[in-house]
């Protein structure tokens, strides 16, 4: 029996965790991620919600428990999740917790593509981003400062201070970046040679390196 492919859609996990807890109708699954802040972590859009849920329902995952109407609000389908969903649950979580995956952030894909920029811009705008990255992490520490100061269970914080270490990972290696751009990294010359005369500095590149990335080894 060949083994069954998770969602691609990271709501979609997080439907089933809800409906792990209890059975709920898809507005109170978008209100409760919503108070808990883990639309900071997932992406939630109602119209996603509505189509994952769909999406939950063919592959047997979840099922619809009852259909009730409060007042003059529409009908409100309440799902619960079905052994199969648990099951996924279960083992989609363990993929994720356990087996490190290649993800493509934006910020990754632009730093393999930062000769397109001038180098002193590169610099400039690194700067940039550097003095935003210490404002959200300020900002981020307040904030699980403040609850933890309530006695909120730590468990449920642990995936905003996973964001709060990569945001400091990434502010000691932008740090670092200009701190070696300015010091003539690159190098700047050869870099500062792309945008006065692409064509003779990337034929010299090619010539002596084949093409390939200066870093390569």
């Amino acid at each position: 029996m060949a083994p069954r492919t998770h969602p691609t859609n990271p709501l979609a996990l997080a439907v089933l965790a809800l409906l792990f807890e209890r059975p709920m109708h898809p507005y109170e699954m978008g209100v409760i991620l919503k108070q808990r802040h883990k639309e900071d972590s997932i992406k939630l859009r109602y119209g996603s919600l509505y189509t994952v849920i769909e999406l939950l329902l063919k592959r047997g995952m979840i099922a619809a428990r009852e259909t009730a109407r409060e007042g003059r609000r529409p009908e409100r389908t309440v799902y619960e999740i079905t052994p199969t969903g648990t099951e996924e649950l279960h083992d989609w979580m363990a993929d994720l917790i356990g087996m490190p995956a290649k993800e493509y952030p934006q910020f990754e894909a632009a730093l393999c593509l930062l000769p397109v920029l001038p180098p002193d811009e590169a610099l400039a705008l690194l700067r940039q981003r550097q003095k935003l990255l210490e404002q959200d992490i300020v900002v981020l520490a307040g904030q699980i400062a403040g609850i933890s100061a309530q006695n909120f269970p730590p468990l449920f914080l642990v995936e905003t201070e996973y964001r709060l270490a990569l945001m400091k990972a990434e502010q000691a290696f932008v740090a670092g970046l200009i701190g070696r751009i300015e010091s003539g990294w690159g190098p700047v010359e050869l870099w500062r040679g792309i945008h006065q005369d692409r064509e003779a500095t990337l034929a010299k590149l090619y010539r002596d390196y084949g093409g390939a990335p200066m870093n390569s080894e």
